[in-house]
């Protein structure tokens, strides 16, 4: 047991600083990001004064959509319509299908973006494979890239397919992520682009790691009354008492969150649910375009038009155009969960603590039904665009337990009372960091021993 203890800690010593010292940045920064916040910001006002094309004759010949979009694209008004997972994007001026973005467009929309710093602005570059900041994107590739010139080198990714703007990053969030989400997750992009070789590195480490927690923890407390150990070991014993099943927490929730038994439920609404509430595609032959014009306000940035029951919909920045029954709601939500009954049903203004998002992006209001099925089904709907938004089953709230509870420390009592939360993370995470480093010393003093008699 010291044996296994000893050379898997020399082995992963350093990784466990990594981790530590990683997840302290993490707190605060993760991978750069283009928030919904900034987007709606810089997204044009629609001008749909030019807009002379029905939905229905743009997007004939093309699949039924669940969703399209209303926006602007090079200073023109678009649909753009989600069919099977796939985005078709068409002029509604002309009906002319928009083929791919350019080069050339793609600066003029980081123009629009930058307003300000067109001069400085120039081209860098066609990705048909992700770099190190687009990788949690790549179901847009291929992607345009564009530099801004600005002080802070900020760089504006743009799907080529649809033109929408995916991804911005800056110079100062990408130093912030290397040492944060790159370093803890191990996101580099010749590792994680193989995503099986990446996954199973994960496991294999995790599980080393939970194995030398458990062996030091337990070797730890037989020798607990009196250690044998004097300098650094000592240090190291003592502070592995105290932080010691903090670490095995730590690294076994993390090994949990790449799901190596594949136990926990997704918590993606199913193809049923999302069927029972928006009743199959979008009919759009009763939607004339003039109708469209009248329900939109002046300097509106944003519309969607989605189905419930069958019926299209207007979200306008986020607001319907009309709400929804609550009836309509509840009577949809049992009719998504056949054959089970519906044993409450609530509707929340707040995050409870399986539907929360500390950066409040995740909308609200939200409605809550609890069903008695065998799975112990929890759905949440959005009321203002009636869709299902999370499915939650009795083995994903285990999992949240296990894996956020445990990994976060996202617990209701400590979550959303900072600082707080903010000085007992850092607190045990330096206690974690702690034991790893008194471990440094000694260990690499055993290994250059080892070293030595080979040679």
């Amino acid at each position: 047991m010291v044996f296994t203890h000893r050379w898997l800690g020399i082995a992963g010593c350093l990784l466990f600083i990594t981790w530590f010292a990683s997840g302290i940045v993490m707190m605060y920064a993760r991978m750069p990001e283009l928030s919904p916040f900034e987007r709606a910001a810089h997204r044009p006002p629609l001008d749909l004064s030019a807009a002379r094309v029905s939905l229905q004759d743009a997007l004939a010949g093309t699949p039924p959509p669940s969703l399209v979009r209303l926006g602007m694209l090079g200073g023109r008004p678009v649909y753009r319509a989600l069919a099977g997972g796939n985005w078709t994007t068409v002029f509604a001026d002309t009906a002319e299908r928009f083929g791919a973005l350019s080069e050339s467009a793609a600066v003029e929309e980081a123009k629009r973006f930058a307003s300000g710093s067109a001069s400085t602005i120039r081209y860098d570059g066609r990705l048909t494979k992700p770099d190190q900041w687009s990788l949690q994107h790549s179901r847009s590739l291929p992607m345009h890239r564009v530099a801004l010139g600005d002080p802070d080198d900020t760089k504006l990714y743009f799907a080529e397919r649809t033109g929408d703007i995916v991804l911005k990053t800056t110079a100062p969030a990408r130093r912030v992520a290397y040492f944060g989400a790159v370093l803890h997750w191990l996101y580099f992009t010749p590792l994680r682009t193989n995503h099986e070789m990446w996954t199973r590195m994960i496991i294999w480490l995790s599980a080393l790691g939970t194995l030398m927690c458990v062996l030091g923890l337990i070797w730890g407390f037989y020798n607990s009354l009196r250690t044998p150990y004097r300098g650094w070991l000592r240090w190291h014993h003592y502070i592995g008492l105290v932080f010691g099943a903090v670490s095995f927490a730590w690294i076994f929730s993390g090994l949990l969150s790449v799901d190596p038994v594949d136990w926990h439920a997704d918590t993606s609404p199913t193809a049923a649910q999302r069927r029972a509430f928006d009743g199959g595609p979008l009919h759009l032959d009763g939607l004339a375009t003039n109708d469209i014009k009248a329900r939109v306000p002046s300097g509106a940035k944003d519309v969607e038009i989605v189905p419930f029951l069958g019926r299209p919909r207007l979200i306008v920045d986020g607001k319907p155009d009309a709400p929804i029954a609550r009836g309509d709601i509840e009577r949809t939500m049992a009719a998504a969960m056949p054959g089970a009954a519906i044993a409450d049903i609530a509707w929340l203004d707040e995050y409870d603590a399986y539907y929360y998002d500390r950066g409040g992006e995740l909308p609200l209001p939200v409605v809550r039904a609890r069903f008695d099925d065998p799975a112990a089904t929890w759905l949440y709907v959005d009321p203002v665009r009636g869709v299902p938004i999370r499915r939650e089953e009795r083995s994903s709230r285990v999992n949240r337990w296990l894996y956020h509870g445990l990994h976060s420390l996202d617990f209701p009592f400590l979550y959303y009372r900072r600082p707080l939360w903010d000085i007992v993370m850092i607190a045990l995470m330096l206690g974690g960091m702690g034991s790893a480093v008194t471990a440094v010393v000694p260990g690499f003093r055993r290994l250059w021993r080892h070293v030595l008699r080979l040679l």
